[in-house]
């Protein structure tokens, strides 16, 4: 598994239980003591969307084939939030990987036991790429 940069919206990693050439499932339970509820939102806390999009990042990492340097969030391609994520909820990431022109791709939805709260799709690419293409 590629390890995750330092700074992260969430302080719990996705536990990854299943993996296929291009495929991982991973989950997380969302606890009650991540930051970004203590004002998202005062007396009905909800987990704000981009930490959805960490989750389904760190999950991908997990399944992406070794590069030197790594991988980095090259672009969120898309994104549907459909219902909320609360606090304990379990989230089941089920990510499908392609490969794109510039970088690996990953389609995924989130899951509750309430069912799909989201569906996201990122773009990845190789930090060397993106490192040399700013020089």
């Amino acid at each position: 598994m590629a390890t995750p940069e330092v700074c992260s919206p969430v302080s719990t990693l996705p536990g990854v239980f299943e993996t296929g050439p291009e495929h991982v499932k991973a989950g997380v339970t969302v606890e009650t003591t991540e930051a970004v509820f203590a004002g998202h939102y005062p007396g009905r806390p909800i987990l704000p969307g981009m930490c959805v999009v960490e989750y389904v990042r760190l999950a991908a990492l997990a399944n992406l084939p070794e590069t030197p340097g790594g991988w980095r969030l090259a672009a969120i391609e898309s994104g549907r939030f459909l219902s909320p994520v609360l606090p304990e909820d379990r989230l089941v990431i089920d990510c499908v990987s392609s490969a794109g022109d510039t970088g690996p791709r990953c389609s995924a939805t989130v899951s509750t036991e309430r069912g799909v709260m989201a569906r996201v799709r990122l773009r990845f690419e190789a930090r060397r790429a993106r490192e040399e293409s700013t020089e």
